[in-house]
């Protein structure tokens, strides 16, 4: 701890001990997390590279999925080159700061790929609703405003969170069990009154998902009604297709998400280590996940990645 010039004294330095009890690991554990990240890098880059070159894949839905892809990138970035610092070069302090810093975007982040999903539900909805107003009623410029509301939502949601953690004061053992500044765990370190932090955060976790599944289930309420109503076994078909995507996706990221929260606020009896996986996993392989899914499933961008990366050879 000396080479960090930390002493328990220090009020703007804190240590991630990466993950509790299997530190002589560390080495071997970084290989997957480092496998994970670079194909996450590639497989958003290259989403990004094809719909930026391809003029026919300048659509809304396929501008939501660039959306999806920046916040992927961006969710295990804020942690990942701090962990790797960690796994292999053991260097553990991290400022205040920097903590809260990096908590902040994690969040936004978080908060902005919910927005994104929910946006994506109402594209589906248009899509199989009311198909002949797809085009007047979704458009680019409609779509990039919904996404600067999303942005503007998770700031003023987040900015408090982290206001209230910032003005708290913090016991002198400074060690956060973890490889990043996980918002329980640092609450945890706190010796002043958290209540009023504990209960804006559980608020937060409600009103926010709560709110974005209730709109993606009144979206997709809507579709299976509409897809009902369709006489047709290849429209109806065609019609469900359409959603499957968008479906595992959603499962990719909230299922994760509520199993993860659950395991840190009632997961007493689940190992530190255990839990500390689970929280890096879940920022990890759900962003690896999401463009090989729409990859697959989406047949024109499919096609378009097989001809860009052919081009690229």
């Amino acid at each position: 701890m000396a080479a960090f010039n930390f002493t328990p004294s220090d009020p703007s330095t804190f240590i991630l001990m990466g993950i509790p009890g299997l530190e002589a690991a560390h080495i071997w554990i970084s290989i997957p997390f480092s496998m994970f990240y670079i194909i996450n890098l590639l497989g958003n880059f290259t989403l990004l590279c094809v719909v930026g070159k391809e003029q026919t894949l300048h659509k809304p839905m396929y501008l939501l999925l660039c959306m999806l892809a920046l916040t992927d990138i961006a969710t295990p970035t804020f942690v990942m080159p701090k962990a790797l610092g960690i796994f292999w070069f053991n260097l553990k302090g991290i400022t205040m700061a920097a903590c809260l810093t990096q908590m902040f975007f994690l969040h936004i982040v978080s908060v902005m790929h919910s927005a994104t999903l929910v946006t994506m539900a109402f594209d589906r909805y248009v899509a199989i609703c009311i198909p002949l107003r797809y085009a007047t009623v979704l458009s680019n410029a409609l779509i990039a405003k919904l996404e600067l509301v999303g942005l503007i939502r998770a700031v003023l949601f987040i900015l408090p969170l982290l206001l209230l953690l910032s003005r708290q004061p913090f016991c002198a053992n400074r060690i956060i069990p973890h490889t990043q500044c996980e918002h329980i765990a640092v609450f945890k370190m706190v010796c002043g009154d958290i209540t009023v932090n504990r209960i804006y955060s559980l608020v937060l976790g409600f009103v926010v998902m709560g709110f974005d599944l209730t709109l993606i289930a009144l979206s997709y309420g809507q579709i299976i009604r509409a897809v009902l109503r369709i006489s047709s076994k290849n429209a109806h078909q065609k019609a469900l297709n359409t959603c499957t995507t968008h479906i595992c996706l959603m499962l990719t990221y909230y299922a994760p998400s509520i199993f993860s929260n659950l395991t840190y606020r009632f997961g007493q009896g689940i190992a530190p280590h255990v839990q500390v996986i689970l929280s890096d996993l879940y920022l990890l392989i759900p962003p690896m996940l999401n463009p090989i899914i729409y990859g697959i499933r989406t047949k024109e961008l499919r096609d378009k990645v097989g001809k860009y990366i052919c081009c690229r050879r």
